[in-house]
Formats: structure tokens, sequence, C-alpha cells
């Protein structure tokens, strides 16, 4: 069941281990916000919740690019 929910796509682009994090970090990202938009849409969270734990998720994201040292040029 928990991988019909949280489907997870395998990693193609350059592999390095910090890469291979992000990229997990950035699907679930993905699938959080999808969530976020469906229960905002269908009237179950406000427009200022939805954002607010979409700000709180990017944070989390971009907090997680820095302390990785990702490569742009990879």
């Amino acid at each position: 069941m928990e991988n019909f929910i949280y489907q997870k796509y395998n990693y193609r682009g350059k592999f390095t281990p910090n890469n291979l994090v992000f990229n997990a970090n950035l699907q679930e990202f993905a699938a959080r916000v999808s969530y976020i938009c469906d229960l905002h849409t269908s009237g179950k969270i406000t427009t200022e919740d939805s954002y607010k734990q979409i700000d709180d998720f990017w944070k989390q994201l971009e907090d997680s690019y820095l302390k990785l040292v990702i490569d742009p040029e990879i």
C-alpha cells in the first residue's frame, strides 16, 4: 500500500550518494505538495495553511540541498 501512495522512481542522473539522497527528498517533497494541493482543492485546509505547509517543506528541501553539497554541474 505504501508503494502505491508514495511512489518512488529510479534515479537516472549521474550517481553520487548525495544526488541519490536529494532525489529521494525531492520525490517526497513533490508527493507532499500534491497531497496538500488535493486537500486545499477539496476544502479540507485553508489557503494559508497550504502555503505555510508547502513553504515549510520547501525550506526542508532547500536545507537538504545545501547540506548535501550538490554540484549543479552534474
